[in-house]
């Protein structure tokens, strides 16, 4: 079959004149490992991705439990790249699970294990190959076990709600029947929660009791969970995952990547970013039933790190069975990602170029990549020289990196809306860029730190000084999304210490409702209508902007910007002061509590009225008797 001919070079070049593809943020972060964002050309490094793939068909095929595999690799040389690549293919032949934990999931390196576990939890709720999330999946294959059966998850997502209201201890049942058929299980809880994912009005109750954080106690109940419990939470938190991971292990290969761990923080012990998530590694190599560990790291991290630590051998023994280095591209190496990002670009636009790489010339790319480049600077090259007419803003890259984090929000919203501390960064940055402007009358004056005691840490965020017609107020902001009464109580208590803390005035930033008839929605109702107090209730929308700018500001060393340009950004774009949760907390005090707060405890549950699914003609029976446990 001939080629069809190319379109003619006029329309070709308006194009290239009118669009650039290369015009796009070029760091990859966490949200584009599962978005797929990035063309892949599977030759690059293609040695290390077939190591990889062979490692989980060994794990498959019983030949080995479990496989460590580092990648040492220079800045921008294409790690993420890499294992955007082992995404894309296991989600496309579903031979694992996949598990990916980037810079900002080792926030506190001191509960280094429950942030392993969050992660865990957050990359279950990603999609699988199925269509369905990695959870429901996983409740899937335990459900097709006890009835011997094969179905997809859309069958059991679509019918089990259904059975829940006429059969209340359905859950209950089933999990009793899974740990029958899997006595070494040890927290029946656990698959308890996970069945409840198959349930959209409980899922994501679920993934958070998972993930270790408290629900309320009506969650609690309503799911017949037990109450996690914040001091508890990194001790119990290895023990969950490990669970979990072996549950995985009966079915699917674990594939689990490290990715981003440079010496940028310590733990009180005094280690480093890399060390403590080494050892974590070390240990969930010795824990997990079958899997892949896989940890990217810069080849000086690798040396003056890892291998410094204490008990390095055990560690490198684990985690460094395979060591890889990524490679600089070359001449093809060049040509091929170029051609493929070029590729959809002519597609989408119907148009077929005279070559695949034009406007660029074949052997000028061929030239560049004499230069041994890396992947970031090949495509920052090609942005740079795309034949356009307009000159390009000077916050054109910070305006695509937060549209991207933008559009990363419209699915990752629901798992940041409880995050507290992320809530009073994005706040505190925010504030930052209004010093010295007026807001609706207002003048900020200050942004500052509130000292506190070690019985007071970890309540409080900031004080605000700002100024208006009524003189000068000291604002203290409490952001607090936690659902556990008591710390819910505790922080209200500290926001109404005025004295204490040098406040006259309290903020509370909520978008959940305090339980009546306890102490602190006592303290909260007279600091509103006493003691001119707030209560800013939000919803998921008028925070993501505050938080997309954030995360824009944190990784502004990937993103090779500036701190500074990026606040000049946020001023210019006006995203701090008209930004309604800015204006709310500076505003004077309406003296009400809101009555658009989330009510934890409305829950909904599909009635049904029969102990049978008809699922394919096929008649599964839930009742008691079905299920019951052999003696």
């Amino acid at each position: 079959m001939s080629e069809q001919p190319a379109s003619p070079i006029s329309e070709i070049n308006q194009l290239v004149d009118r669009y650039n593809p290369f015009d796009c943020s070029l760091v990859v972060k966490s949200h584009d490992v599962w978005a797929s964002k990035f063309p892949d050309v599977p030759s690059i490094n293609g040695h290390i991705s077939a190591a990889i793939f062979k490692g989980i068909e060994q794990v498959q095929a019983g030949d080995r439990t479990v496989l460590g595999i580092t990648i040492t690799a220079e800045k921008g040389l294409g790690k993420s790249h890499l294992i955007s690549r082992l995404r894309r293919q296991i989600k496309q032949d579903g031979s694992a699970f996949f598990v990916y934990m980037s810079e900002t999931d080792y926030a506190d390196l001191n509960q280094i294990n429950s942030m392993f576990l969050s992660t865990l939890a957050h990359s279950l709720q990603q999609e699988g190959s199925s269509g369905a999330r990695q959870w429901q999946e996983l409740a899937t294959l335990l459900l097709n076990e006890i009835f011997n059966v094969n179905y997809e998850p859309k069958i059991w997502i679509g019918n089990f709600p259904k059975k829940l209201a006429t059969i209340p201890n359905l859950v209950t049942r089933l999990t009793a029947k899974t740990c029958q058929l899997k006595p070494d299980i040890s927290n029946p809880y656990v698959v308890q929660a996970i069945f409840w994912t198959l349930i959209p009005s409980m899922q994501l109750f679920a993934v958070n009791w998972l993930s270790g954080k408290a629900l309320g106690k009506a969650q609690s109940e309503a799911m017949d969970l037990p109450q996690n419990h914040e001091g508890d939470r990194e001790v119990n938190a290895l023990a969950i995952a490990t669970q979990i991971l072996d549950l995985i292990g009966n079915y699917r290969t674990i594939v689990i990547c490290l990715d981003e761990i440079e010496p940028k923080s310590s733990n009180s012990q005094g280690l480093t970013t890399p060390q403590v998530v080494a050892s974590l590694a070390k240990d969930l190599y010795s824990k997990i039933k079958s899997g892949i560990l896989i940890m990217a790291v810069y080849p000086q991290t690798w040396q003056y790190h890892i291998k410094v630590m204490p008990q390095s051998e055990a560690v490198i023994d684990r985690i460094g069975e395979k060591i890889f280095d990524l490679q600089y591209l070359n001449g093809d190496d060049v040509v091929a990602p170029i051609s493929a990002w070029l590729q959809p670009f002519y597609a989408k636009h119907g148009s077929i170029p005279p070559s695949p790489t034009y406007p660029f010339k074949e052997s000028d790319l061929r030239e560049l990549g004499t230069e041994r480049p890396i992947v970031r600077r090949v495509l920052k090259w090609c942005a740079d020289n795309w034949q356009v007419s307009v000159p390009v803003d000077e916050f054109h890259g910070i305006e695509i990196a937060f549209q991207e984090q933008m559009l990363a929000l419209e699915t990752t919203i629901i798992g940041l809306i409880d995050d507290s501390q992320l809530i009073a960064k994005a706040l505190r940055l925010a504030f930052e860029t209004t010093k010295g402007m007026t807001i609706d009358g207002v003048l900020v004056e200050d942004i500052q730190d509130i000292e506190v005691k070690a019985v007071d840490r970890g309540y409080l965020d900031f004080r605000l000084i700002a100024q208006d017609r009524g003189g000068t107020h000291q604002i203290g902001v409490c952001v607090l999304q936690n659902s556990v009464t008591k710390f819910v109580s505790a922080a209200i208590k500290r926001l109404a210490e005025y004295d204490k803390f040098s406040f006259t005035r309290g903020c509370l930033v909520r978008s959940k409702d305090v339980k009546l008839k306890t102490q602190g929605r006592s303290i909260l109702d007279d600091l509103i209508a006493n003691r001119g107090g707030e209560w800013v209730v939000f919803k998921p929308e008028e925070i993501k902007p505050l938080l997309a700018i954030r995360a824009v500001y944190d990784a502004y060393e990937d993103y090779e910007f500036s701190q500074p340009k990026i606040i000049e950004f946020i001023k210019k774009n006006q995203i701090a002061e008209n930004n309604y949760l800015i204006k709310e907390i500076l505003s004077d005090p309406s003296g009400e509590i809101p009555v658009d707060a989330i009510d934890e405890d409305s829950l909904s549950i599909v009635e049904s009225d029969v102990n049978t699914l008809f699922i394919e003609d096929t008649i599964i029976d839930l009742s008691e008797a079905s299920l019951q446990l052999a003696n």
